[in-house]
């Protein structure tokens, strides 16, 4: 996470976003894919608020399986609900005791929250002295997070299907079309394996 944060920073210097900049979206936004799709589209605003969205539907999911152990309402609903991440409902839902579950999501979401905030700050801050992040391989970083977040849903046939689609239809638009007009197109894909799926 430490790494992943700092790589986040140091990427939003090297697109141009100021240190106030690159914290506000760990703020606001916590949650590494959409962040890292928001300066990695930096030149198509709209692309990157699209491809942000459809990275972190999952959360949606993730949502329902937490809402029981955030409390009934207010504030701490509503600040849990901003913790809601991968590793803090995962290790939530390894307690059946509702208040263990409830203590262990806040905690592990308010230290997550806490060191992503500074480590992005710390990588905004070092990236100018840092320069071409391509120079310690951190350019790395934005495509990695998506394969990450990718290779584990690649276990069904329909998965692999939209995947290869997505990439095809990619590849071939990029040197077409504007940036981020790739991307958004090869969510396409799913919806055509989605359709397959039904068919077969």
């Amino acid at each position: 996470m430490s790494v992943f944060g700092l790589s986040f920073g140091v990427v939003a210097a090297e697109q141009g976003l100021s240190v106030v900049e690159a914290s506000a979206l760990s703020l606001l936004v916590f949650a590494g894919g959409s962040q890292f799709a928001a300066v990695g589209l930096a030149g198509n605003p709209v692309a990157g608020v699209v491809a942000g969205l459809l990275l972190n539907t999952r959360l949606a999911a993730f949502g329902v399986l937490a809402a029981p152990f955030l409390g009934g309402t207010g504030w701490r609903r509503f600040a849990g609900s901003h913790l809601v991440v991968d590793e803090t409902v995962a290790l939530a839902l390894e307690h059946e005791d509702r208040e263990e579950a409830r203590a262990t999501f806040f905690f592990t979401g308010i230290l997550l929250f806490v060191c992503w905030n500074v480590v992005t700050v710390v990588g905004a801050a070092v990236g100018d002295v840092l320069g071409d992040p391509t120079t310690i391989g951190l350019d790395g970083a934005f495509p990695a997070v998506f394969v990450a977040l990718l290779a584990p849903r690649l276990v069904r046939a329909d998965a692999r299907r939209a995947a290869a689609g997505g990439a095809a239809i990619a590849l071939a638009l990029t040197p077409l079309v504007p940036a981020g007009i790739p991307v958004l197109a090869a969510s396409a894909a799913v919806l055509l394996a989605g359709r397959r799926g039904g068919e077969s």
